[in-house]
């Protein structure tokens, strides 16, 4: 029902995407030049009608670059995509860990965006923005108005350009306009890690980029490295990126020489990587956190782990993209994504989930055969990776998703820190004497659960309490820790590492 995000967010076409360098051009032998003559002439006569004859005049950007190009990719299969030169340059950006906005974390809610926290230093704190203002207006468009998908799209749209904004800040009656201009921001992949418990690690990598290895390394050597007992690895939400990355991440666990991957296409021989010779990989126990949001590069790698029987993979079965993407910089600063093999995990299965009506419909089709792990236990393959333990997230009364979809624990959160600020700490008890106040306020706004909702909730109340108040008043990565302690993926991946 919640989601934070850092602000403004990215569009949502790179997620898929799991980009290699730039590649050679195939070895295979391109058609005649005649039957090219024939194709292109086609085109052209398409092309030149519309552009003598169409009643206003033909925008040849639009035309070709928003409409011909991306029309023939689409027959091909959904992730071969053509990049115009913001969308090519916004590709560049994300291998580079770099991205455009204002630098700040956000509740997304529908119809409502709350701040949660700025960074130094980036344009959202230059303004003035703090913890618990409400974003109400975005270039004189309400958001009230608009879904939680609009919003995110808007957002995402937002942080490439000037934008003005109006704010809604407690105990101020005006509305504030601010003036907000992006900056390039550093937005590292691995943005969490801290002790679960005494020598039990837990480390979450949002994306696959070109840092992302090192990150991760320097993330567990800081818990502990080898000393620690176990390492959870959360991979949840993770859409993939750059494959070098997923690879290096993968060796980090598995022993030299273990295979990864291999890659098999129509224009290449089969490919296959293996962890370095002279890899000195962690040896403590592993729980890989997975769902149906993770995707690509970090597939690959929780494929790796589970084929090699490295660790446990715990979650839900993840979103079935196993296709080698190759990056083509093409001239006038553009680019083309094309799938040109698919990839097996060291088992020999596809995790590629099946793509009807497009150029890989039969090669995509599957039953879900069977394969066999290192040790000999059945996984499937063609659809995602299947975890080795189902473990569905938390779900919400309906009472609870009121309190959520209503940004109650954020509103109440920034009126409480406004005379409690100094009592907010990562140590904090959630009192018997808040949870009043907290029912209080919610009673002046008409929300009277009867006792039984009440009941039934309170636990997830003094949770969601604590996490709002460390966000607003420390950080969100120390209200992160608040809920994710409490996640039942989380929790069932501690107890099967202290088995």
């Amino acid at each position: 029902m919640r989601r934070a995000a850092p602000f403004l967010l990215a569009a949502l076409w790179p997620a898929l995407l799991c980009a290699q360098p730039p590649a050679q051009p195939p070895s295979r032998p391109l058609p005649d030049t005649a039957e090219l003559e024939r194709e292109l002439r086609r085109f052209l006569d398409v092309y030149t009608t519309a552009l003598d004859q169409f009643a206003d005049p033909v925008d040849p950007d639009r035309a070709v670059y928003g409409g011909a190009i991306p029309g023939m990719l689409r027959t091909l299969d959904p992730h071969s995509v053509f990049f115009d030169r913001d969308q090519f340059q916004q590709l560049q950006e994300m291998e580079r860990s770099v991205s455009k906005g204002f630098g700040s974390i956000v509740s997304v809610l529908p119809g409502r965006v709350i701040v949660l926290q700025t960074m130094p230093g980036s344009p959202a704190q230059k303004s003035g923005l703090s913890p618990g203002d409400e974003i109400v207006g975005i270039n004189d468009i309400p958001l009230s108005r608009l879904s939680l998908e609009q919003l995110v799209e808007l957002l995402g749209y937002t942080r490439q350009r000037q934008a003005q904004i109006l704010i809604r800040r407690q105990g101020t009656a005006k509305l504030l306009p601010v003036t907000l201009r992006p900056e390039e921001l550093q937005s590292p992949s691995v943005d969490r890690s801290f002790l679960l418990q005494p020598g039990l690690g837990y480390v979450r990598a949002t994306s696959f980029d070109t840092n992302t290895a090192v990150l991760l390394q320097q993330a567990i050597d800081q818990l502990g490295g080898q000393r620690l007992k176990g390492l959870v690895l959360d991979l949840r939400d993770n859409p993939g990126g750059v494959l070098q990355a997923g690879l290096a991440a993968a060796a980090l666990f598995l022993d030299p020489g273990a295979r990864i991957l291999s890659a098999r296409g129509r224009s290449s021989d089969t490919e296959t990587i293996d962890a370095p010779k002279d890899a000195k990989p962690y040896t403590f126990p592993l729980a890989v956190l997975v769902n149906a949001r993770t995707a690509s590069a970090a597939e690959i790698v929780a494929g790796a782990i589970q084929d090699n029987d490295r660790g446990a993979v715990l979650g839900d079965t993840t979103f079935g993209k196993g296709l080698v993407q190759r990056v083509f910089p093409l001239g006038d600063a553009t680019g083309l994504a094309l799938t040109t093999a698919f990839y097996y995990t060291p088992s020999g299965r596809s995790i590629q989930k099946p793509l009807k009506a497009s150029e890989l419909s039969a090669a995509t089709a599957t039953t879900r055969p069977e394969f066999k792990t290192k040790k000999g236990r059945t996984v499937r393959g063609g659809g995602g990776i299947e975890p080795d333990y189902t473990v569905l997230p938390r779900s919400y009364s309906r009472f609870g998703q009121y309190l959520e979809a209503s940004a109650s624990y954020a509103g109440f959160a920034t009126d409480w820190l406004s005379g409690h600020r100094a009592d907010a700490s990562r140590e904090m008890e959630i009192t018997p004497a808040l949870l009043d106040d907290f029912q209080l306020w919610l009673s002046r706004r008409n929300i009277r659960p009867v006792l039984a909702e009440w009941t039934a909730e309170r636990q997830t109340i003094r949770r969601r309490l604590k996490q709002e108040i460390l966000n607003q008043a420390i950080s969100v990565e120390s209200g992160d820790e608040v809920e994710l302690r409490a996640d039942p993926v989380v929790v069932r991946a501690i107890a099967l590492l202290q088995e």
